[in-house]
C-alpha cells in the first residue's frame, strides 16, 4: 500500500477564535492525540467508507479481499477524520504505508456522530483495514466512531513474533485492549465527551477477540457481537484437534473407492457436517493444511523440530516425523496445553454478547467451536448475557456465497441484525430473540438474503 496522502477531501477551515474548526467538518482535528501511539497521520476526508477511501488511499482492498459477497452494498455520505498510525512494537510484518511496523491501527471519526464507538480486530492474520467492507462501512453509516487494529502481527509467518509459544496470539488481545482505551480518549477529544457506548465486534480471530475482551476487560465495553469466533481452550476442541483428522480423511474420501464411505464418516465425526461436502475440496486446497501448520507452529513449535518452520506443505499420513497430518494434540507434552491455556477462553463474559455461526462452516465447524463456547457460557453462569444464533447455510467466508448462491447465504446481514438486536437490548432493554437456528427463509432469492436476516421472534 502506498504512503498515505497528507490529506484528502475538504480541509477544515480554521476558526478564528481558537484555531480549530469546532464541531463542524473535521472539527478539532489538530488537537487529536492518541495515547501511547508512536506515530499517527490525521486526514480530513470527504468520505470515510470504502466508497471514498479506496480512491483516496485510506484503505487497502487487499486487506478485505474475499471476505464479503461481491455485491454487498457500500454505503456512502460519511465525511470525517481518519487517523492512521501505530503503537510501539518490535515486529515488522505490516507493510501498509511503507511503515514496515506492526501494531498499526485506523480510527475513524464521522462528522455526524451518534455517540458510540465500535472497536474490532481483524480476522485471520490480516491488517487493520480487513473489516472495512464487512463492518466499518455499515457502522460508520450509522454514525459510530470506528477503530481497528492489525493485532500486533500479520501474515502467514505471524508465529515468528514473541518469545514463547502463544505469545503472538496473546498480543492480539493486548493490542485490542490498548486500542480501545486510546480510541475512547480520542473520541472524547474530538466530540468533547466520552462515548456513550463502546461495542466490540469481529469475525473469526476477531470474534475470538470479542469473547476474550468481554471475559477479561468488561469494564471497557457495553457489549459485543461475535461473528464465528475461533475457540481456544486447553482441553479442546480447537483447530489443532479437528484439522488433522480432516487432513487424514479427505484424500481417501476424494479418491473414491472402498474407503471413501468410512472417510466421509470420519470427517463427519471430526465436526464437518453432513451436507457440507461440496465445500470440502476448496477448504482442503486452501485452508486446512495451511491453517493447521501455522497455528501448530505458534503453539507447538517443537513438533516439527527446530530446523523446520511450520511443517511441510501437505504431507501424506506416515510420511515422516513432524508431518502435521499425523498431529495428535492429546498426545503432545503438557507445555502445549499450557500455551493454549495462556490464550484460552472461559465463558465468563461480563457484558452482553451475541454470537452467530454458519452451520456449514468447514474451517471452524460450529459443533466444535461456537456450540462449545455457548455451553461454556452457560456453565459459567453467564447465560442471561448471551445469545447464540446458528445460521442455516452460512459458511466461514461470505465470498463463497458468490460461488454457491443456491446453497449458501451470507452472514453479513445476520451480523447486522445481531448488532441491531444488541443496540435495542442496551437502549431499551428489549431482549434479543432466543438462541437457536436461523432457518433459510423459503422463497428468498440471493438478493434478499444479501440484504436481510431475521433472527427470530422476541
Amino acid at each position: 500500500m502506498a504512503a498515505l496522502p497528507a490529506a484528502a477531501g475538504a480541509a477544515p477551515a480554521p476558526d478564528p477564535a481558537d484555531g480549530t474548526r469546532g464541531a463542524g467538518h473535521c472539527g478539532r482535528s489538530a488537537q487529536l492525540r492518541i495515547p501511547g501511539a508512536e506515530r499517527h497521520v490525521t486526514s480530513c476526508l470527504s468520505e470515510l467508507t470504502t466508497a471514498g477511501t479506496v480512491a483516496s488511499g485510506h484503505t487497502d482492498p487487499a486487506d478485505w479481499a474475499g471476505l464479503t459477497p461481491k455485491d454487498l452494498a457500500t454505503p456512502s455520505g460519511v465525511p470525517g477524520i481518519q487517523l492512521d498510525g501505530y503503537f510501539p512494537d518490535t515486529s515488522t510484518t505490516n507493510t501498509n504505508h511503507g511503515w514496515n511496523h506492526d501494531a498499526q491501527f485506523v480510527i475513524r471519526l464521522p462528522d455526524k456522530w451518534n455517540g458510540g464507538l465500535v472497536v474490532t480486530g481483524t480476522p485471520a492474520n490480516r491488517e487493520q483495514y480487513a473489516n472495512d467492507r464487512a463492518i466499518a462501512d455499515w457502522v460508520l453509516a450509522r454514525g459510530y466512531a470506528y477503530a481497528a487494529t492489525d493485532k500486533g502481527n500479520t501474515g502467514l509467518a505471524f508465529f515468528r513474533d514473541g518469545r514463547r509459544p502463544g505469545d503472538a496470539i496473546a498480543e492480539w488481545n493486548t493490542r485490542l485492549t490498548q486500542l480501545t482505551r486510546a480510541a475512547r480518549t480520542v473520541v472524547a477529544q474530538r466530540y468533547l465527551r466520552p462515548p456513550d457506548r463502546t461495542l466490540v465486534t469481529g469475525m473469526s480471530n476477531g470474534g475470538y477477540l470479542v469473547r476474550w475482551q468481554l471475559e477479561n476487560h468488561p469494564e471497557l465495553y457495553d457489549g459485543g457481537v461475535d461473528w464465528e469466533g475461533t475457540l481456544w481452550r486447553p482441553e479442546g476442541p480447537h483447530l489443532l484437534t479437528f484439522l488433522p483428522p480432516a487432513l487424514r480423511a479427505y484424500p481417501v474420501y476424494a479418491a473414491g473407492g472402498a474407503g471413501a464411505a468410512d472417510a466421509r464418516k470420519a470427517l463427519h465425526r471430526a465436526g464437518y457436517p453432513a451436507g457440507s461436502e461440496f465445500l470440502w475440496p476448496y477448504h482442503h486446497k486452501v485452508y486446512w493444511d495451511l491453517t493447521q501448520r501455522i497455528y501448530r507452529e505458534e503453539l507447538d513449535p517443537g513438533y516439527d523440530g527446530a530446523a523446520t518452520e511450520a511443517g511441510t506443505p501437505y504431507c501424506a499420513p506416515g510420511s515422516g516425523p513432524g508431518c502435521d497430518t499425523d498431529y495428535v494434540y492429546e498426545q503432545r507434552p503438557r507445555r502445549v496445553r499450557d500455551a493454549v491455556r495462556r490464550i484460552g477462553l472461559t465463558g465468563r463474559i461480563g457484558r452482553p454478547l451475541l454470537t452467530l455461526h454458519g452451520d456449514l462452516d468447514v474451517l471452524l465447524p460450529a459443533s466444535r467451536s461456537s456450540d462449545v463456547y455457548a455451553r461454556m457460557v452457560r456453565d459459567a453462569g453467564r447465560g442471561a448475557l448471551f445469545r447464540y444464533y446458528r445460521i442455516a447455510d452460512g459458511t466461514h467466508v461470505d465470498s463463497l456465497v458468490d460461488a454457491f448462491p443456491d446453497r449458501l447465504r451470507p452472514l453479513a446481514p445476520c451480523h447486522r441484525a445481531a448488532f441491531g438486536a444488541l443496540e435495542e437490548w442496551l437502549d431499551r432493554g428489549v431482549r434479543p430473540p432466543a438462541s437457536g437456528t436461523v432457518a433459510r427463509p423459503a422463497g428468498h432469492d440471493a438478493t434478499a438474503l444479501r440484504e436481510r436476516c431475521d433472527l427470530g421472534r422476541r
